[in-house]
């Protein structure tokens, strides 16, 4: 057997495997041999077929089968042994139909390389990590929230101003057929909250979802519409009246704050909104860490430029699925996948530059960690470390969870290291500014 490589450029090789009659023949053999020990032909005893009948029957697929096995196993054993970087699988060069009475064959396989690069993560760049502030507004907002879920619902019988109305939105050529709770106050104009003054149960509303909101993106909480519509949707809603009640707000004292946070641990009101700021702004670091990863990958796809080998992609995508693509659907795959490749690409290049990885002590923790809070919520604020050490050998007994749990800690270390390396500004803002510049506007 001989094993060759061209390089046709940095991106592209061309393998060319030699196999000669020596190197599948014995095998051959031996499989044609267990076929004569146990053929059942009508005319022969068990095992005194002629080996001519079991050749004529059997050897031709025999052939293909030990060849394709010998091709596989040495062409991956090249790979490894040359340390070749590959982008997709080998792709069998397609020739004329092979001699398959021949003693000798040659095969050919198209190789796609990884690009050669480096990651500069110190570069300049327009990256922003937004921290996020619980103002004034928002507080005060959540303090009247918390007074009227744990306020006294009264049933009326007609809206008046600041009731709260329950009922259901529909539109049913958008699709639309949502529950949803409503203040009068949420609307961006007044007029439109006056549209419910005096009405009952039963009753339908007819509104315009042009300008319903101050922020369209709340289209997407009470009429359960995407992202994507929301912005310039113009269409009218019915709201059908379900419920009305005004709401006797609950007294701000000692009672409520026990009942939100402990005995004792909130004792006034300022320490109330303190209370809320930091839960609040704890929440809003998440999204900022998210918002801050989308941005630098979108800056490092930006800045970070190396060639692939397109052409090659394009025909191993052809044959990587069940169903085989034609040309045209594979260039249309391509392209839909081709920055994703780019980004694992550049992430793989970055674990590398910086020696990132992760340990098994790694996983425990940030598992121990995950658990400990999840009995938090459910109260259990003070388990025993045997019983999480339990729960956590139990989670990672099960590959789909360590395999999950991996990728988190992995992206923990991916931000950290961003947080460090990356030369970000930071901006001050509301949780309403932060929502403009998540989406955009």
């Amino acid at each position: 057997m001989n094993i060759t490589r061209n390089n046709v450029d940095a991106l592209n090789a061309v393998v060319t495997i030699e196999i000669s009659k020596a190197d599948y023949a014995p095998q051959v053999d031996k499989v044609l041999k267990n076929h004569l020990k146990n053929a059942s032909i009508p005319g022969f005893r068990k095992g005194a077929v002629p080996m001519s009948l079991i050749q004529k029957q059997y050897g031709k697929a025999v052939l293909l089968e030990e060849v394709n096995k010998i091709l596989q196993e040495n062409l991956s054993k090249y790979i490894a042994s040359q340390k070749l970087d590959l982008l997709g699988n080998p792709v069998p060069v397609v020739k004329e139909e092979i001699n398959w009475d021949a003693d000798d064959f040659t095969f050919e396989f198209e190789l796609g390389i990884a690009p050669e690069f480096t990651v500069d993560l110190e570069a300049k760049n327009d990256v922003v990590y937004y921290k996020i502030t619980a103002d004034d507004k928002m507080l005060n907002d959540q303090v009247e929230r918390i007074q009227k879920q744990y306020g006294k619902l009264i049933s009326q019988d007609v809206v008046e101003e600041n009731f709260d109305v329950a009922g259901t939105f529909r539109n049913e050529e958008k699709g639309i057929d949502s529950p949803a709770n409503i203040s009068l106050d949420i609307f961006k104009d007044k007029k439109t909250s006056k549209k419910f003054i005096g009405k009952k149960v039963g009753d339908v509303v007819t509104l315009n979802t042009k300008g319903l909101f101050e922020d369209d993106h709340k289209l997407m909480d009470y009429l359960k519409v995407d992202h994507d519509d929301v912005h310039g949707l113009d269409v009218d809603v019915d709201f059908t009246i379900e419920e009305i009640n005004a709401t006797e707000l609950a007294e701000l004292n000692q009672e409520l704050f026990d009942k939100l946070f402990g005995e004792g641990n909130v004792t006034s009101v300022e320490q109330l909104k303190e209370k809320i700021k930091e839960d609040a702004e704890t929440q809003f670091a998440s999204q900022a860490d998210q918002k801050f990863l989308n941005d630098v990958t979108a800056s490092l796809l930006e800045t970070t430029k190396f060639e692939l080998p397109a052409s090659f992609l394009k025909k191993w995508i052809q044959t990587v699925g069940e169903t085989p693509l034609t040309p045209e659907q594979a260039e249309e795959e391509y392209a839909r996948s081709e920055n994703g490749l780019r980004y694992q690409l550049i992430e793989g290049r970055v674990l590398a530059q910086n020696k990132l990885q992760i340990t098994f002590e790694d996983l425990k923790t940030y598992t121990s960690d995950v658990i400990k809070k999840q009995m938090a919520q459910f109260g259990q604020m003070n388990p025993t470390e045997a019983d999480v050490e339990g729960i956590v050998a139990r989670v990672l007994s099960n590959q789909e969870e360590v395999k999950r749990l991996s990728d988190q800690v992995m992206s923990e270390k991916m931000l950290n290291l961003f947080k460090e390396k990356i030369k970000a500004k930071t901006k001050e803002v509301s949780y309403e500014e932060f929502i403009k510049e998540m989406y955009g506007e």
